[in-house]
């Protein structure tokens, strides 16, 4: 427990109560038939997602950009994507999100930029240069038949080395996603200034409420660089997150952060800013709680991801997408775990299960067929919706949105750069009998937990392209758009987007329980049900999933006394969980 332990109960403040909803810019609504989707498309849009019950946008990166890797390589902080839009139509869409009662936070990615962005092209002009030291700079290594080799053995995150060679000052340059991703040295006192002046002071002067931070516990790397041991002897290069995920100076860089930048800001209605930060590979709650505890001023809460790894190898290593069958015991644990660590601290949690990193939850963790994935859906929403901390939702969820069909072709229809990294190193593997049958347990682990699933466009109507757009879309549409949209779910009260913004509104009314409530899971062991109660002084509430397609009775004992608040079957009740039914009760 935290020495901080101040009160049983959490401070209430807006963020804790509020729900997100994140949008990817590429995929929500194209508004000049070009194909891809824009800024002014969700303008057109705003209505719709104030209708969902949201109250904060969270707007995936828009910066100007080369577009390896979907925006997460800024070319300029201070510019937006020409075919997304214009910095006008970003403060149009901040006056939009004010206007209708809903805040908007950007993107920060600032451990890395584009190879193409101007502070990048001057460190690697000359290694002279004033901003050379901007970046992370090393000389070659010979081996003993004097061939040149990377300063170190890391493996990057998107496979394969984590060092390219540049030609022209004749050194490596670090870079822990794609070679495009240079990453930036925040040791240099200039660096760090430029990037609060660059990337959040420009933004934060135009209106906007605050941050989602990316990759944020890994701008302090551990110096001087040296190898790790080798775990993977087939490989050169070896999975190494240790020597930068929160490195030595990693709390010290946040509270700058704070300090020198997000703290002289407020809102558009004068609260105070938010922000939640991407923490990797932080499997420890002793971890975790010095970057959201209050009292350090650090963040004020951050995105722990045990439950969308869940059949995923270690990020950064070879097995990342060899899926591993999982046990609902296994999430039961990972949820309790990450639902109570708070308690009697003064930190925060958040909760998601989707995000434009992962698979689709229906499809990972219910079931997609035709006949249950309605059910799953709502099942789904129940769960998450119900559980303590800050809610974030991902675009498309609302709707029951599905991984793409397993008909699909990996290599010809998944358009991300981690995905096609991975598929030809499978490819290579295996055909080359380094890793026989390595193609085929990829492309399982992708079909299941692909970033592409998330990223494919929003499903509007049963028009051509989902009325996502009337030109070709970026990237195919899914195949199931002219029964999974929104404007058939707006019509009809049963559906799945219906069921959110019940769930939604029952979520304020009973914030107590559900927002500010801890948490006690039952019937741990249990393989079929998932079964949690929530308790907030004299308020009470059950929540009993039934994760499988058979009927289950009920545990009596556990609502005894209590009333039926809601049920994901509409109006049900009896002994009874029917298939992939969740219900929840509530007393007090």
């Amino acid at each position: 427990m935290s020495p901080h332990a101040d009160t049983l109960y959490h401070k209430r403040v807006w963020w804790k109560e509020a729900t997100f909803y994140q949008i990817y810019p590429a995929s929500f609504k194209d508004s000049n038939d070009d194909g891809l989707g824009d800024i002014p498309g969700i303008l057109e849009k705003i209505e719709y997602i104030a209708s969902l019950g949201v109250d904060v946008v969270w707007l995936s990166p828009m910066f100007d950009s080369p577009q390896v890797d979907m925006g997460y390589d800024v070319s300029n902080y201070e510019n937006v994507y020409a075919p997304y839009g214009t910095v006008q139509d970003v403060e149009d869409l901040i006056a939009a999100c004010h206007r209708y009662d809903m805040k908007l936070i950007l993107d920060l990615v600032v451990n890395h930029t584009s190879d193409q962005h101007a502070w990048f092209k001057e460190s690697r002009s000359s290694k002279n240069n004033p901003k050379r030291n901007w970046y992370f700079w090393e000389p070659a290594r010979y081996d003993t038949e004097g061939k040149r080799t990377p300063p170190t053995n890391y493996r990057s995150y998107f496979a394969g080395g984590t060092w390219s060679w540049d030609e022209h000052t004749e050194e490596y340059y670090l870079h822990l996603y794609d070679k495009s991703q240079p990453d930036l040295n925040w040791e240099s006192e200039d660096c760090r200034k430029a990037i609060y002046d660059s990337a959040m002071r420009f933004w934060l002067d135009k209106g906007i409420d605050g941050f989602r931070v990316d990759t944020v516990n890994k701008y302090s790397k551990v110096l001087p660089f040296a190898d790790v041991p080798v775990t993977d002897p087939t490989s050169f290069t070896q999975s190494a997150p240790e020597m930068w995920c929160n490195g030595p100076r990693i709390h010290e860089f946040i509270r700058e952060m704070n300090t020198e930048v997000l703290s002289h800001f407020r809102t558009y209605d004068g609260l105070p800013l938010v922000t939640v930060g991407e923490l990797s590979l932080c499997p420890s709650p002793s971890d975790v709680i010095p970057y959201v505890s209050a009292r350090e001023k650090e963040l004020d809460m951050v995105f722990q991801f045990d439950v969308t790894h869940l059949g995923q190898g270690p990020p950064g290593g070879t097995s990342k997408y060899d899926f591993a069958p999982w046990t609902l015991p296994e999430m039961k644990r990972i949820v309790e775990k990450w639902q109570t660590f708070v308690d009697g601290t003064d930190a925060w949690t958040t909760v998601f299960n989707e995000n434009h990193d992962n698979g689709r939850a229906v499809s990972r963790f219910a079931n997609d067929a035709p006949e249950w994935r309605e059910k799953s859906a709502k099942m789904l929403a129940m769960w998450l919706i119900a559980q303590s901390g800050t809610l974030f939702l991902y675009q498309g969820q609302e709707i029951g949105m599905i991984n793409a069909s397993e008909h699909w072709d990996v290599e010809a229809e998944y358009k991300d750069v981690e995905s096609q990294n991975y598929w030809a190193e499978a490819v290579r593997l295996d055909e080359n009998g380094t890793d026989p049958g390595r193609k085929d347990r990829i492309k399982r682990g992708l079909q299941l937990m692909a970033r592409d699933h998330a990223r494919l466009p929003f499903q509007w109507d049963a028009t051509v392209s989902g009325g996502f757009s009337t030109g070709k879309p970026w990237m195919r549409v899914h195949d199931d758009y002219p029964t999974i949209n929104v404007k058939s779910q707006e019509r009809d009260a049963q559906s799945v987007l219906s069921f959110y913004k019940q769930m939604l509104r029952l979520r304020k009314e009973y914030k107590d329980a559900f927002v500010y409530g801890t948490f006690e899971l039952l019937d741990p062991e249990g393989q079929e049900t998932f079964v949690y109660r929530k308790r907030y002084e004299g308020k009470t509430a059950v929540v009993m999933l039934n994760f499988t397609t058979n009927v289950r009775t009920l545990q009596q004992s556990d609502i005894e006394g209590m009333r039926l608040l809601v049920s994901s079957y509409g109006k049900i009740g009896g002994v009874d969980l029917q298939p992939l039914e969740g219900r929840i009760y509530v007393s007090g």
